[in-house]
């Protein structure tokens, strides 16, 4: 089993990485941890920094990368799901596990939601961490 792993830096996203660590571990399988950004910065680095630390705890042997083929000058939510989408497409992953933030209504009309374009999409399983 190959597992996705989108981390953007909250809360959420660590916890799915953490779910993902011990379900590859379980089931044998290979992950990959992916940060969708313009470009490596700071920012980048700490939240690689923080999921580097999330697998060496979880003893996943596995390094987490930026994924910088993206525009994210200004981009919803659902573009970096359609992102996710296609790096699924590309390389053929079996699994995703995405934290979602729990935002409302009002939020997802507004901003779209990175975990909601991937589940509806019906393309991979995906499993979802609040």
């Amino acid at each position: 089993m190959d597992i996705l792993v989108p981390v953007d830096g909250s809360d959420c996203s660590f916890r799915a990485l953490g779910f993902a660590a011990e379900m590859a571990r379980r089931y044998e399988g290979r992950l990959d941890a992916v940060h969708f950004a313009e470009a490596e910065s700071e920012s980048t680095d700490a939240v690689l920094d923080r999921a580097a630390r999330v697998l060496d705890a979880q003893d996943v042997d596995t390094e987490p990368e930026v994924n910088t083929d993206v525009d994210v000058e200004f981009r919803p939510s659902d573009s970096v799901g359609d992102d996710i989408l296609e790096l699924v497409e590309d390389r053929g992953y079996d699994h995703v596990v995405m934290g979602h933030h729990g935002a409302g209504a009002i939020e997802r009309a507004l901003l779209g939601s990175a975990a909601e374009t991937v589940l509806h999409a019906d393309r991979v399983p995906v499993t979802v961490i609040p």
